[in-house]
């Protein structure tokens, strides 16, 4: 009686391709699939960040005594910068800014920031004489000042494009009356709200 032929399988075969092993996943790769969805989300937060900061807010805190007694050495406060995509600054806001040109040969860089009041826009008149400020003749209300200013300044119109800024503390302020107007493009914003110290909290509310 004939054997049964033998049937040899594809494992068996000499011919058949050898079996390839994957290699296990990096210490990266493992990181990412273990936390792919954290990273996009904090990848989403960094983003609104840097757009926060660089168009609509941002944290900015007092180094000098020049706007006492409104703000103090130390306090915080968020800078907002929307209104002036809308309008321009107005008299009575408080402004933070790149210093002027005309300070830089005095060691400021155009990279640093000042914080002041407006005072005065294009086209009106300030002279300060007599320990008041004037604006086109007319005195100013000035309850938030630290005292009157112990300094006499010519009359100045404003030109186009510029601002006239002071500090509250008036006779302790490095502003417009000592280095002249400021650029309106140097203003980085309007600010909004001291958030600390905590028991200080509250809105910087424009004076005119």
């Amino acid at each position: 009686m004939p054997l049964e032929s033998e049937q040899s399988s594809p494992q068996d075969s000499d011919t058949s391709a050898p079996q390839q092993t994957a290699s296990p996943p990096s210490r990266w790769q493992r990181l990412w699939q273990d936390n792919r969805d954290n990273i996009r989300v904090l990848g989403v937060a960094l983003v609104i960040a840097i757009v926060m900061r660089l168009w609509v807010a941002e944290p900015r805190f007092i180094p000098s005594n020049s706007m006492e007694p409104t703000l103090h050495i130390g306090d915080r406060l968020i800078v907002e910068k929307v209104s002036y995509y809308l309008h321009p600054p107005t008299p009575g806001d408080i402004v933070v800014f790149h210093p002027p040109p005309q300070l830089y040969p005095y060691g400021y860089g155009p990279n640093q920031a000042f914080i002041k009041r407006v005072v005065a826009v294009p086209g009106q008149t300030v002279t300060i004489t007599g320990q008041q400020v004037y604006v086109d003749g007319v005195p100013r209300q000035e309850p938030y000042i630290q005292a009157p200013p112990a300094y006499e300044m010519a009359p100045i119109t404003v030109p186009p494009g510029m601002l006239f800024v002071l500090g509250d503390n008036r006779n302790n302020s490095n502003d417009s009356h000592v280095w002249g107007v400021l650029p309106a493009s140097n203003v980085i914003g309007r600010a909004y709200v001291r958030f600390w110290p905590l028991q200080q909290l509250n809105l910087l509310t424009p004076t005119a």
